[in-house]
């Protein structure tokens, strides 16, 4: 038994004082990972080593993408035009930027899959993907003139809705990919005018 401890460690043989330590984080980190770092914790007692330093890393929000595990998420806002017509988009990833060809007809909220392009990995694991989300931008306002196309497109979209459903093939009943003969020339005097 100490008789006069020291006022620091009260007669432990050990003091506590921070101190910086540099801390290697593996490609991948998840937000409330824990990263172990081997003897560099407290003293051991009796002079034995000294134990490990757990960090729990936490993961920052990225001002483009999001992230789900160790895909990374990224919306894409696209015109009403490039979305009926199709179009090709230059995302950006972590490294370089890649073409994403998004086809005619998509629709706002479809996402697509790039490959390899999301959270890189360790060793053990495959880099994730990236989640590019379409969302089609619809003007708040309109001129005149693109009102006036826009009302002819819905005209043309009504009237051939409502021949294929006024149409006893079964052909037509089946879908537009297989519309029949008649249907054919009525929709080509419709798109014609």
């Amino acid at each position: 038994m100490v008789t006069d401890p020291c006022p620091t460690c009260r007669g432990t043989g050990t003091e506590h004082r921070n101190r910086s330590v540099k801390v290697r984080l593996p490609a991948g980190v998840e937000d409330g990972q824990r990263i172990r770092v081997k003897g560099k914790g407290a003293a051991g007692r009796g002079g034995g080593p000294a134990g490990d330093l757990y960090v729990i890393a936490r993961v920052g929000r990225h001002a483009t993408f999001g992230r789900k595990g160790r895909n990374l998420t990224l919306a894409v806002p696209v015109g009403f035009a490039e979305a009926v017509l199709g179009t090709t988009l230059t995302v950006p990833t972590l490294d370089d930027p890649v073409t994403l060809r998004i086809p005619a007809g998509t629709p706002s909220g479809r996402t697509f899959r790039v490959k390899g392009r999301g959270v890189p990995a360790g060793k053990k694991a495959a880099a994730g993907d990236l989640l590019v989300t379409v969302e089609v931008d619809v003007p708040a306002e309109l001129t005149d003139e693109q009102r006036a196309a826009v009302e002819a497109l819905a005209e043309v979209i009504a009237s051939l809705e409502r021949r294929l459903h006024a149409c006893n093939s079964t052909r037509c009943a089946e879908g537009l990919d297989q519309v029949c003969q008649g249907c054919i020339g009525d929709i080509g005097i419709q798109l014609s005018r």
